[in-house]
């Protein structure tokens, strides 16, 4: 919280314009050649890009601890993860505009696939169209009650969902259901601590009865629960900051971690060129703009190397229309690795680049995690992006006397 009041002392309004381009799930790791994705990549754009930036790699939490996408945008953001813990129920509801009320509980809901033993065959349900998704709440709104209180069960994306519940004593602190493999039954949610046993309680209830009612679908015939939480009081990064701060991001999720930063928040369409399109349409009003590429978190996920090549190679094709609108400071970079090998998030540092005209030149000549360890910037805490950004844009004053 220190930093931040800091940043609100020091910050001032200025003409220049920001632009944070998030590469969802960016790192990786070597595959069979010994080249990660990034390297095996054919990138000309983002690494002509590097050779003229400051470079490092950033760490998003503690040295050793996976982050969630929630946590990873946090500290890109500015915001410290271990201060600002929200949960990822919380950033699903409010990307979808729900109206969070205080005292809600939300969570985020995955369909998933179990066998005859109710071991999980697959954690996305083969990744459901959003059309069967909507279906499948609109069915389990008309069946599961819960006593006293409140269910919402509102569709998302593909396999994801939001359920919120809304009544006295709903206290966070739940564990999830979702083991993050699969071969094995889902968890039941257990509170941590006194106060969430009730909430524990109706969580599972609404397992139980959901199971019930998806027991003869396919491929979607049970429910995960994770990221259970409370709406939680967070600075908006317009006042931290001084900027009036806009997001575009096609999955619901990234617009509700950055409405809760407070950002003004547009839909991106279908693709990343509908991004850039809005991006265009908006660009006169707002000095601070987060741009989120989600596609190689979703490849590297699946285990696909060479998808998620692929996917990186797109984004590099669009970084021309990105420079083309001439951002006075343009960062590129990720809220964490996600590699094909391990099929998941992992606990590795992410390349990053800011591009500005009062950098201080490197080295470095190719946006990878084995070149950009050795740029200008090392490896430093993501929740120092944000004032290097606001230097290099001229939007801070002297600290000191």
């Amino acid at each position: 919280m220190a930093n931040l009041e800091l940043m609100r002392e020091l910050s001032v309004e200025t003409p220049s314009k920001i632009v944070m381009l998030v590469a969802d799930g960016l790192g990786g790791l070597p595959g069979p050649d010994g080249l990660s994705e990034l390297e095996t990549a054919h990138l000309p754009n983002l690494h002509q890009l590097a050779a003229e930036s400051i470079t490092g790699l950033i760490q998003h939490v503690p040295a050793g601890l996976t982050p969630g996408s929630g946590p990873g945008h946090l500290a890109l953001f500015g915001y410290d993860p271990l201060v600002f813990d929200i949960g990822r129920g919380v950033l699903e509801a409010l990307g979808i505009d729900f109206d969070l009320q205080p005292g809600d509980l939300a969570a985020r809901g995955n369909f998933c696939t179990v066998d005859e033993a109710g071991r999980i065959t697959d954690r996305r349900a083969g990744r459901i169209p959003t059309a069967l998704n909507v279906e499948l709440c609109a069915e389990l709104r008309a069946k599961v009650r819960l006593d006293g209180v409140e269910t919402f069960i509102e569709p998302v994306e593909g396999y994801r969902f939001a359920l919120v519940l809304r009544g006295p004593g709903l206290a966070e602190g739940l564990t999830e259901t979702d083991p993050q493999r699969e071969g094995v039954v889902p968890f039941e949610v257990a509170a941590r601590r006194p106060e969430a046993q009730q909430a524990a309680r109706l969580a599972n209830h609404f397992i139980a009865q959901a199971r019930a009612v998806l027991k003869d679908k396919r491929p979607a015939n049970m429910v995960m629960l994770r990221g259970f939480a409370n709406k939680p009081p967070i600075p908006p990064m317009h006042e931290v900051y001084r900027l009036r701060t806009a997001a575009v991001a096609v999955y619901p999720m990234y617009r509700g971690l950055a409405k809760l930063a407070g950002m003004d928040v547009f839909e991106g369409g279908k693709t990343f060129s509908d991004e850039l399109e809005v991006t265009r349409k908006i660009w006169q009003d707002y000095d601070f703009i987060y741009l989120h590429y989600k596609w190689a978190d979703s490849a590297g996920e699946d285990g696909d190397f060479a998808g998620k090549v692929v996917r990186l190679e797109e984004l590099d094709a669009a970084i021309p229309a990105v420079r083309a609108m001439k951002p006075d400071v343009l960062m590129v970079t990720g809220d964490h690795a996600t590699p094909a090998v391990l099929k998941a998030h992992s606990w590795h540092p992410v390349p990053f680049l800011l591009n500005a005209p009062w950098r201080y030149p490197d080295d470095v000549r190719a946006f990878t995690e084995r070149d950009c360890r050795n740029g200008e910037l090392g490896r430093f805490p993501a929740t120092d992006v944000m004032p290097l950004a606001m230097a290099h844009a001229m939007k801070l004053t002297k600290f000191g006397a």
